[in-house]
């Protein structure tokens, strides 16, 4: 599994609207073909900052599949105006994983 990982910085005050608009696109990426995971998560320290942190099957499922998508032009619609600048997006791969002891 590849890790889309988006740092995105939101404009001073639209941090519930980002919040809303990325819950109204779930369905978005829920149906796009690789997809393997989802979650938005806020920056403790810098609290207008998230990671999208999206699991796709391979680079080209988010790059070519996802981002040439009318779901991704919507997806952008939905939240782009909140974006402070463009996200920072890079990939990712596993080196090394790790265990929960309980499981």
């Amino acid at each position: 599994m590849i890790l889309e990982i988006a740092q995105i910085d939101i404009k001073p005050g639209f941090e519930q609207e980002f919040e809303e608009g990325v819950r109204r696109a779930t369905p978005l990426f829920k149906r796009a073909a690789g997809l393997r995971s989802f979650q938005l998560r806020k920056v403790v320290e810098l609290p207008r900052r998230y990671q999208l942190v999206v699991g796709w099957g391979s680079v080209e499922d988010h790059v070519v599949g996802f981002g040439a998508s009318g779901d991704f032009l919507t997806w952008r619609q939905l939240v782009g105006h909140c974006f402070e600048r463009l996200p920072y997006v890079e990939h990712s791969s596993e080196v090394v994983g790790w265990f929960n002891e309980d499981t």
